[in-house]
């Protein structure tokens, strides 16, 4: 059972670290990711749970997508919102190939219904498709008109895409980007990020402790965040976690089914990184020095 002092903490702690949004609206500086979910029947029950206390804990911002678990991710998030939809900045995305103005609609209306919904706060393009662009930010917009959707945005879009974002009709609307960003995959900063900035249009990241596997254990085994993290008296994912919001300019959604893990991301809200640790990190993690591809999982 997880102390009820913790929870407070940790909740206020997330009801302060909040990012704005360009509309005017905020949501918090972490929130909850679902890939991978919906895909055994067998763990449903717990990645409801683990969602519920997320929700519990300040992270009340939840991502999904129509293709994680070919819609089984989004029907455990609409399990686990019973009830707290009003709580929720609930976010899911659409296939490329469902983007089209034939076709975004229908694809919307599908997530809502797995969702138990009758809206959804922000609507992604999953990643750029053969659709015209102009073509998708119209059928987003109409979703808006309808009240399907409040906002819409992008996923997995580089510098050079979101150039011909803004400049596409109605492209301007757009509310934010998510990408892959962590300590060990930092390409964006070179020129993406700034981008970002400059057009006040935050990077939501996703795998932001890095998707399972040999870069993931390397994180978590470097012998400077093992250092860190015992600093600090936490986990080593918690200090990854920590430094990918230390400038409060970028909204993580890391993954947990597990209660324990939940908790473990909801305090690294609470880690403040020193300058010193920041430079250590730094040296062995070194930011980009020129312009790389966007990683892409």
């Amino acid at each position: 059972m997880v102390e009820s002092w913790k929870i407070a903490v940790i909740r206020e702690t997330l009801n302060k670290r909040v990012i704005s949004l360009p509309d005017g609206s905020s949501v918090p500086i972490l929130g909850q990711g679902t890939w991978n979910m919906g895909e055994n029947s067998r763990t449903k029950e717990q990645e409801v749970k683990a969602l519920q206390l997320g929700i519990e804990l300040g992270m009340t911002l939840i991502d999904t997508a129509e293709m994680y678990g070919n819609g089984g991710a989004e029907q455990v998030v609409g399990e686990a919102i019973k009830g707290l939809r009003d709580r929720v900045f609930l976010v899911s995305k659409v296939y490329p190939h469902n983007a089209g103005k034939n076709k975004i609609t229908e694809a919307c209306e599908n997530s809502l219904r797995r969702l138990q919904t009758d809206h959804l706060d922000l609507y992604l393009l999953h990643w750029r498709g053969q659709i015209p662009l102009e073509e998708t930010f119209e059928g987003m917009e109409k979703l808006k008109i309808e009240g399907k959707i409040l906002r819409w945005g992008v996923s997995n879009f580089d510098t050079e895409d979101m150039d011909e974002l803004v400049a596409s009709a109605n492209g301007t609307n757009c509310i934010t980007n998510q990408v892959l960003y962590h300590l060990g995959s930092r390409g964006i900063e070179f020129d993406l990020l700034p981008w970002q900035k400059q057009h006040q249009m935050p990077i939501m990241a996703y795998s932001p402790i890095a998707q399972g596997g040999s870069l993931r254990r390397q994180l978590l085994r470097d012998s400077t965040i093992l250092d860190i993290a015992h600093s600090h008296n936490v986990q080593p994912l918690q200090i990854v976690l920590a430094w990918c919001i230390r400038s409060n300019q970028v909204i993580a959604i890391p993954k947990a089914g597990q209660p324990e893990h939940v908790m473990q991301n909801a305090a690294a809200a609470c880690i403040e990184l020193t300058t010193e640790e920041l430079a250590r990190l730094d040296e062995v993690f070194p930011a980009p020095t020129r312009k790389v591809p966007l990683d892409i999982i």
